[in-house]
């Protein structure tokens, strides 16, 4: 099924957003990544759209939802608005490194949203950093801003994805970005991190990680970030890098689709 394109008005600009599926199903809002854009959800939502209503989005700064500044209380309030106007009261998400740093920051101000979310390849925004992972976040935007630009996305595709396909689609979306705008998302995804020593999530949570992501500290966080929640399960995704659910789908989709088909009963 294709879903349906659609806009929502901010004050600062304009959302694309596409929304489709079964009607009368829980909602699976499917939030991408830093940098890239909707459609690195192409290969999930037609596994999604018979059992459930999926909606998918370009984030404020991101694809055609640009040009806005990509910035994290903003993007709250955008997908927060999104929710209202599709009048979904509940609804299960699926977030992808910075969407489920942004769908951490929904679920800790507006817990009644939520029913059940999935992370990806996503670093936990209420974890204590170490006094090096502060330093590497304080010197990233000077190393940024020496690099030549098509360096700088070679090398985030390096990291991100292992087959020449995966990496061309995520290629494309980058690319479209200025290498100030792509500078700006990356450093102002660090916003999202804030130390709340004792505080979990408490709803269901699919946690999974590519084996051989080595991006920031995500590899070491989301094994100690499952295990103080109380309701979690918890998958290290194999032959796989930061963008695990293009590196090796069969093993993202079989345990996606089996906890939605839990959530969903």
């Amino acid at each position: 099924m294709t879903l349906e394109e659609k806009t929502l008005q901010r004050p600062d600009g304009t959302i694309h957003y596409w929304i489709g599926g079964k009607h009368g199903a829980p909602l699976v809002v499917l939030t991408h990544g830093a940098t890239v854009n909707h459609h690195e959800w192409d290969a999930t939502i037609p596994l999604l759209t018979d059992r459930f209503r999926v909606l998918t989005w370009d984030v404020r700064g991101h694809g055609l939802s640009r040009p806005m500044p990509f910035l994290v209380r903003e993007a709250e309030a955008d997908l927060l608005a999104l929710l209202d106007e599709l009048k979904a009261e509940q609804s299960i998400f699926l977030g992808h490194s910075m969407g489920g740093n942004l769908h951490q920051e929904l679920v800790f101000h507006h817990p009644e949203r939520v029913k059940a979310m999935v992370f990806l390849d996503c670093t936990w925004n209420f974890q204590k950093l170490t006094a090096i992972e502060t330093f590497s976040l304080r010197i990233a935007k000077p190393v940024f801003d020496i690099y030549p630009y098509k360096m700088l996305i070679d090398q985030s595709l390096a990291g991100t994805a292992t087959s020449k396909a995966s990496q061309d689609l995520l290629r494309a979306s980058m690319q479209s970005l200025s290498k100030d705008e792509f500078v700006q998302i990356m450093m102002e995804t660090s916003n999202c991190l804030h130390y709340e020593p004792g505080y979990p999530i408490g709803k269901p949570l699919l946690l999974m990680v590519g084996k051989n992501d080595w991006t920031g500290n995500i590899r070491k966080a989301m094994p100690a970030w499952a295990k103080v929640e109380p309701d979690c399960r918890f998958y290290i995704i194999p032959n796989a890098k930061h963008a695990a659910n293009l590196d090796n789908p069969k093993f993202f989709h079989d345990k996606l689709l089996g906890f939605l088909e839990e959530q969903s009963n």
